[in-house]
């Protein structure tokens, strides 16, 4: 006798068997006219920060993106944005309302419902893929964004910092940037933390049709999203729940409708309220319920829930232990072999994409296992034979686990090369000064082995095996050329990413340094004056080529740069940064501290700005005042050694050598 798979029985509802028709639910009407209304808002801010970049309306600026993802910025580096803010409120709001915000707030639910609902047009209705492991994984990404960065900094990077600098054990880590209070809710680069439209458009598609073909509904917010690993356990405290009248007659309307998977009637039975983290109060099964014995309400949240009635529902899952501790090892590989292959794939689409992949490996299995299964309407294998629509999908299946293997050769391949590139620590300044220096030969030969795995981790067409190239993968490859001073290979390799793809500022600045290294400093200089006239954008290529100038004794052409780049971004703090200093040491003195002024009434919170206006006031002869701006860029910075030195000196002019030492004491030790 044939053995069924488990993922073909369906799951007995009441409303099966009654004669009662369950109605349309008023409330998807109105979430979904909610959701269209915020994200035709968020494209209004993008329309609107778009058209002030071209037109200097509010000097191109405008409220940094309302992306939960942003607040990273702030347990990395201390950064406050309007991402960080609207988190922040959204977590406190889900503590005591509940998961609101992920039914009628965000995009990706909104596009996970409307792929639902075309999907029941087209007489699909999507299926929950249930299992145990895999509901961890929000959790763990979130985590992975925003606590490991704070144990990373405050408990990991201490202790492998002096365990590398005693015994040698293992190498130090890199510096990290300091950590400070800083504000920056408004932004004059709105898409810097977003990707381009050529992810945009595959991330839709495997976050949104993917995942809830294959997943079920709101299928990648249940495998793949970091939020819900935070709002899911915070609604276990919410008081704010879906709670039930005495009127319920157990029609199971309620659960038919639910897009979040949520077995609505048994919980109400035996607890009087809802008690899944996964209800995200869409409020579909209010509108529905027959008696209307359904209500949003206050009272005991889901971890105070009282015994059950009868007996505690029991979860069903699809998967038995083994097979979850497969998958689990499927989804990792998986999302790690993706994540960030050819410079394109996010995290978020790494972890739909493992997700699908997952499940792909779960059905095959069945495929092979049992006597019949499907998917959908498609019968895969019946009665011990595959069918031809089970052969299309192994081959399907097939080909995409031949994918994450392949992507996962080219980031190990990558992976080794950058763990060689970490070995070539010579300074970029040194390669590219006036002369430069003949690195060992261990770091030489450091260099030639990464960019030989490089380019084995490039397109097939430069001798790789990936299907593609990355603007990085070339980078990478023109630097470790340089440090071997091998510069007309570095140059072949950036003019070949520039024509592959496109001028990028890094492309732009690494091929100006190439060319500064010829005896001939005037196509260097034609290229970045050539160059910058097509990309006033390129604010921080406009800044070097302007210290190179500097440097060579080129003031006043240094001057005409800087200037020519701030009449086309009147308001770049770093170019407005520059022309004071300038100003302050080769030209107008009352001018460039006038600008050094300016610059601090954009940005009050850089001690370095103190610091140089400090410096241009001694030289001005204004010592009280320049006292008077170290000690503003003491209180931001009062641990930056350099400061004291400078605070040291001021106050020696002054002839108070007592505070003076007190300053050198906290300093570098050499003199400012």
């Amino acid at each position: 006798m044939p053995t069924p798979s488990r993922s073909d029985v369906a799951i007995p509802l009441p409303v099966l068997a009654s004669s009662r028709t369950v109605r349309p639910s008023r409330s998807s009407r109105r979430r979904a006219i909610v959701l269209v209304t915020i994200q035709l808002a968020m494209i209004l801010h993008l329309v609107l920060w778009i058209v002030s970049r071209r037109t200097g309306w509010f000097g191109g600026r405008t409220l940094s993106p309302i992306e939960p993802s942003d607040s990273m910025a702030f347990v990395k580096e201390g950064v406050v944005n309007a991402g960080l803010v609207f988190f922040v409120i959204a977590l406190l709001a889900t503590l005591v309302f509940g998961r609101w915000f992920c039914g009628w707030g965000c995009h990706i639910v909104m596009l996970q419902d409307f792929c639902g609902w075309l999907m029941k047009r087209c007489g699909i209705r999507p299926r929950a893929f249930r299992s145990r492991l895999l509901m961890l994984v929000p959790l763990g990404l979130a985590l992975y964004m925003f606590v490991w960065p704070v144990v990373y900094r405050w408990g990991w990077h201490p202790i492998a910092t002096k365990i590398g600098a005693t015994s040698g054990w293992i190498d130090a880590p890199p510096s990290l940037p300091v950590w400070r209070m800083s504000s920056q809710l408004i932004t004059t680069d709105f898409w810097a933390t977003f990707p381009g439209v050529l992810v945009a458009i595959p991330f839709f598609l495997v976050c949104g049709i993917a995942s809830v073909y294959f997943l079920g509904a709101k299928g990648f917010c249940t495998y793949g999203c970091p939020y819900g690993g935070f709002f899911a356990p915070l609604d276990e405290f919410a008081p704010g729940r879906i709670r039930v009248t005495a009127d319920c007659d157990q029609s199971g309307h309620c659960t038919a409708v639910c897009t979040s998977n949520v077995r609505v009637h048994d919980e109400v039975r035996e607890y009087g309220m809802v008690v899944d983290p996964g209800c995200m109060k869409c409020l579909d099964c209010v509108s529905v319920c027959p008696n209307d014995a359904l209500f949003y309400g206050f009272g005991p949240p889901a971890v105070r829930k009282p015994e059950p009635k009868h007996a505690a529902p029991r979860p069903r899952f699809d998967l038995t232990w083994p097979e979850e501790i497969a998958l689990a090892v499927v989804f990792l590989g998986t999302f790690f072999a993706v994540r960030g292959i050819y410079g394109v794939i996010p995290m978020l689409m790494a972890g739909g994409i493992a997700g699908i992949v997952a499940f792909l490996a779960w059905k095959c299995l069945r495929i092979i296992r049992d006597d019949s299964t499907n998917l959908y309407r498609w019968r895969l294998k019946y009665k011990g034979r595959v069918r031809r629509s089970g052969f299309v999908f192994l081959a399907s299946s097939l080909a995409a686990f031949g994918l994450v293997l392949h992507s996962g050769a080219v980031q190990t391949l990558a992976g080794a090369a950058a763990r060689l590139d970490d070995a070539v620590t010579v300074p970029a300044g040194a390669i590219f000064s006036d002369s430069p220096p003949q690195i060992d030969d261990a770091m030489a030969d450091a260099a030639a082995r990464a960019i030989e795995l490089y380019r084995l981790s490039g397109p097939i067409g430069d001798g790789g095996i990936a299907f593609a190239g990355s603007p990085v993968l070339d980078l990478r490859i023109a630097w470790l050329h340089s440090a071997r001073l091998e510069f007309d290979d570095a140059e072949a390799v950036l003019r070949r990413a520039i024509a592959r793809h496109g001028e990028s500022e890094a492309s732009c600045i690494g091929l100006s340094r190439v060319l500064h290294t010829r005896l001939d400093d005037a196509p260097g200089y034609a290229y970045a004056d050539d160059v910058l006239a097509r990309h006033p954008e390129f604010v921080a290529m406009a800044d070097e080529v302007i210290q190179r100038r500097i440097r060579a004794g080129m003031i006043d052409e240094a001057f005409a740069l800087c200037r020519r780049s701030l009449e086309r971004r009147p308001d770049d703090l770093m170019l407005l940064r520059r022309l004071s200093l300038l100003e302050a040491e080769y030209g107008d003195l009352d001018r460039g501290i006038a600008l050094i002024r300016r610059t601090i009434e954009i940005d009050s919170e850089n001690p370095f700005a103190y610091n140089a206006l400090a410096l241009a006031l001694v030289k001005a002869g204004r010592l009280a005042e320049a006292e008077a701006a170290m000690r503003e860029a003491l209180a931001l910075r009062p641990d930056e050694p350099r400061l004291h030195d400078e605070m040291a000196a001021i106050l020696r002019m002054q002839g108070r050598t007592m505070e003076a030492e007190s300053h050198a004491a906290r300093g570098t030790g050499a003199a400012p």
